[in-house]
């Protein structure tokens, strides 16, 4: 199938230019294409999930994708889908952050694959020691105010105040196109819906710079994917605890797993559409699954499995399916404590002395049970849990044997209430 077919059938194009050109464009060339991504964060997020992957896809059917880090432009701030101007960081901040988001951008994509490899580039490379003359000269020129003011980027921002800063991105962003252009044979720009501006701006620029050099017409394109939405209304990539990250080390993979597993019955088959890489046969029959056997939830764990593995790898998967399942049963023993660390990140917890303590006192100084009458209350009815095995012993005393790797207990209280004791060496 062709690539955009299979695009347009996933629901991932959302604008394309002249999509008969470049069809043909695609058929007849290994096509240098790229994304942008400013480094406004020291990890990306699932709200970059796909145009990542979008890049991948291209790559998979051929053609070379080029992950464009804003080392530059990130310390201006893109106006595109904000109603306030972005707080500016520090030339290092923003160093640091580029450097964790290429290698998370090589996690993903294959950048070891001989001709169409993908590659990383820094847009600081080239705007870092641009004088303001030549780019206001060389560049600037070829934009006009009217046209500026009419791309919604700049236009949804007029309300709110727009800083000439922020004005200027369009700018910048066009140049890069131009930049890749001239040095990568690059001729195809994509990203979310809200950059059609920007991309549209700069094949604008590429023509003209062309045009002046008196050139034939370049053959350069755009393509944007639809944003996504939840049939709940909530923002996608959104959670309680907040965004959903790419790094382990701010969203676990236990987490990011029960992102995927906890979708919307409405959102599951259009997720997998947009993010897995199945194909519409194996996607039909999850569909089918779903209609049939709704409460087993098979698509839900397709898209968690084929996500997690993704993005943290097969031995992460294993661990979040590994925490999940202890968590439904109840046999909580199984985990070590690095699972333990993932699989109890949010619950309440309480550090203690690595010593044997009665666990009433326990129950008290955690403030799992609001008095000792409550604490004897609760052993005595059966509520109280130690590492999934209820206790009904008043006068037990949590000794080395209930510690899991010496570090963790997990006390439950009732059917749902957990709390985790950490002890001290």
């Amino acid at each position: 199938m062709h690539i955009l077919d299979d695009l347009a059938k996933r629901g991932l194009i959302q604008q394309t230019t002249n999509e008969e050109e470049l069809r043909k464009h695609l058929d007849e060339n290994l096509v240098t294409l790229y994304c942008g991504f400013d480094p406004t964060a020291d990890s990306l997020h699932i709200g970059h999930l796909l145009p990542i992957l979008m890049l991948k896809r291209f790559q998979k059917a051929g053609h070379r994708p080029i992950a464009l880090i804003g080392g530059g432009t990130g310390l201006i701030g893109d106006p595109s889908g904000r109603s306030t101007e972005r707080s500016l960081n520090s030339h290092d901040v923003v160093k640091g952050y580029s450097e964790s988001i290429k290698q998370q951008l090589a996690s993903i994509l294959n950048f070891d694959q001989g001709e169409n490899s993908a590659v990383a580039r820094n847009n600081h490379e080239w705007l870092g020691d641009l004088s303001l003359i030549d780019f206001l000269r060389d560049t600037g020129k070829h934009f006009t105010i009217n046209y500026m003011l009419a791309k919604d980027s700049v236009e949804t921002r007029l309300e709110n105040g727009l800083s000439f800063t922020e004005f200027t991105y369009m700018m910048l962003q066009s140049f890069d196109f131009l930049n890749l252009y001239e040095k990568e044979n690059c001729t195809l720009q994509i990203g979310g819906s809200d950059q059609w501006g920007n991309i549209t701006a700069g094949m604008e620029l590429i023509r003209r710079k062309r045009f002046d050099n008196e050139e034939t017409e370049a053959d350069v394109f755009g393509l944007t994917v639809p944003l996504i939405t939840k049939s709940d209304g909530t923002k996608f990539g959104k959670t309680a605890g907040g965004a959903v990250w790419l790094d382990p080390e701010k969203t676990t993979p236990y987490e990011f797993y029960q992102f995927w597993i906890n979708t919307d019955d409405r959102d599951v088959i259009h997720f997998i559409k947009f993010f897995t890489f199945m194909d519409f046969e194996e996607i039909k029959s999850l569909e089918k699954e779903l209609q049939e056997a709704p409460e087993k939830r098979v698509p839900h764990k397709r898209l968690a499995e084929e996500m997690t593995k993704l993005v943290h790898g097969e031995e992460a998967l294993q661990q979040a399916e590994k925490i999940t399942a202890a968590l439904f049963s109840g046999e909580l023993s199984s985990l070590n404590a690095a699972e333990i660390e993932q699989g109890f990140k949010d619950v309440p917890s309480v550090t203690v002395e690595n010593k044997e303590i009665a666990l009433i006192d326990l129950l008290v100084e955690a403030k799992i049970s609001s008095s000792k009458r409550q604490a004897r209350e609760d052993i005595n009815s059966g509520a109280i849990y130690i590492n999934g095995v209820r206790n009904q012993e008043l006068t037990h005393q949590l000794t080395e044997a209930d510690r899991i790797e010496d570090k963790f207990t997990i006390i439950r209280r009732g059917k749902k209430k957990y709390f985790l004791i950490r002890f001290t060496k």
